[in-house]
């Protein structure tokens, strides 16, 4: 999934400035699941506004919305109508979102309430780490589904730096080393002999490197 976090929220105030009926607009996608952008966390901002509105002495007026993807113009609709009556849109999405929202919402003001960080997993209850760089060359069918790419501070291809110790990455010791997690990986599967087969590098050109990326599936057109 998409893992996002709040932005701060005096950075959020000062987006705002002077306008004061605001759209909230939640996603039911990724960022729910990370617990960053659903319906309650679109309460909470809200309530959140209102009373920081209430404070200053210059009260929000604040409508909610969540729809069930914003960066799928199939579900914007509603939320396009309701942006054109308000001073400015708070989207709770990813950067995708945000940015679709943007693309469609013509002259009227869509702010970021979120920080999109990275391609992640749930590792624990209120934990997550990042797993994919979206770098449109996937290795992982070599390296037992541990991506060096990603989970490789380094990133490097054939095996791990000097620098690791006792599992751990030097970058930082509480940082698995990945791959020891990719050896370690490569042993229980019983292709440990794969470990000496040299890598190719990572075809670059597939990635964010050159320029924003695009797919087309001719078969849904």
């Amino acid at each position: 999934m998409i893992v996002a976090d709040w932005k701060p929220i005096e950075t959020i105030l000062d987006y705002l400035g002077e306008r004061r009926h605001i759209l909230i607009a939640g996603c039911n996608g990724c960022v729910t699941v990370c617990n960053a952008g659903g319906q309650k966390e679109v309460d909470m901002l809200a309530r959140i506004l209102e009373l920081a509105g209430k404070k200053r002495g210059r009260p929000f007026r604040v409508t909610k919305i969540t729809v069930e993807r914003q960066c799928d113009p199939e579900f914007l609709p509603e939320l396009l109508a309701l942006a054109g009556e308000h001073d400015a849109v708070l989207s709770m999405a990813c950067g995708a979102g945000v940015q679709l929202v943007a693309e469609h919402a013509g002259n009227r003001e869509i702010f970021p309430a979120l920080d999109t960080n990275f391609i992640g997993a749930v590792e624990e209850k209120g934990r997550w780490g990042e797993r994919c760089q979206a770098c449109g060359d996937c290795k992982l069918v070599q390296t037992g589904g541990i991506c060096p790419v990603t989970r490789c501070s380094k990133s490097l291809m054939n095996g791990p730096c000097g620098g690791s110790r006792d599992g751990k990455c030097e970058v930082d010791n509480g940082i698995p080393c990945g791959w020891n997690l990719i050896i370690d990986r490569l042993e229980a599967l019983g292709r440990l002999d794969q470990y000496e087969t040299i890598q190719a590098p990572v075809d670059w050109s597939k990635s964010r490197d050159g320029g924003p990326r695009m797919l087309i599936r001719k078969d849904l057109q």
